[in-house]
């Protein structure tokens, strides 16, 4: 994580809420053995709320996952479930500099890392979540755990090799291509 603090509020080390933030939200649904991915409102990549809002209404009644790539920094999985949403977070210490992370932090009960904003570009990233959370759709946990333990890829990269291993590349590319990403 490059400590970049776009579109968050809060502490001294945080960025107004006018920044803009880069990256995309989308939803992926598998239905009747086939992949659907749409675009999700932009204010998903700075509320975890909304963005659990935003998969929830799309009432499908295959698998539903939101995929966020925030400012090619990090990604985040989420997953709602009737128990409250499942979460993986690619790299904890985005929760410094991020809202969103730290809201995904926040709704899996991990404190924010005690890290000196300063001294984030020396410290290796690591991931906080349910690296099983897509096990069930065919990414399994040992699977997901080398893809966001490769540091040397951007989010994008890590999102696309997801999208690659579960099948659904193509319909990712064609909304990115949309989105202008």
């Amino acid at each position: 994580m490059a400590g970049a603090g776009a579109g968050v509020t809060g502490g001294p080390n945080k960025q107004d809420v006018n920044d803009e933030i880069e990256g995309f939200a989308v939803a992926v649904v598998r239905e009747e053995g086939a992949w659907k991915v749409t675009a999700l409102k932009s204010s998903a990549l700075t509320d975890l709320g909304d963005a659990e809002k935003q998969l929830r209404a799309l009432r499908a009644a295959g698998a539903v996952f939101g995929l966020l790539d925030v400012d090619d920094e990090f990604f985040i999985v989420l997953r709602p479930t009737p128990q409250g949403p499942r979460l993986l977070v690619s790299d904890a210490t985005a929760g410094i500099d991020y809202d969103v992370a730290a809201d995904a932090l926040e709704a899996m009960n991990i404190e924010i890392p005690d890290l000196d904003p300063d001294e984030l570009d020396d410290v290796d990233p690591w991931e906080e979540g349910d690296l099983a959370i897509l096990a069930d759709l065919g990414l399994p946990d040992a699977v997901m755990s080398v893809i966001v333990g490769d540091t040397d890829l951007y989010a994008d990269e890590q999102v696309g090799m997801i999208a690659a291993r579960l099948g659904f590349a193509d319909e990712l590319s064609k909304v990115l291509d949309k989105l202008g990403h």
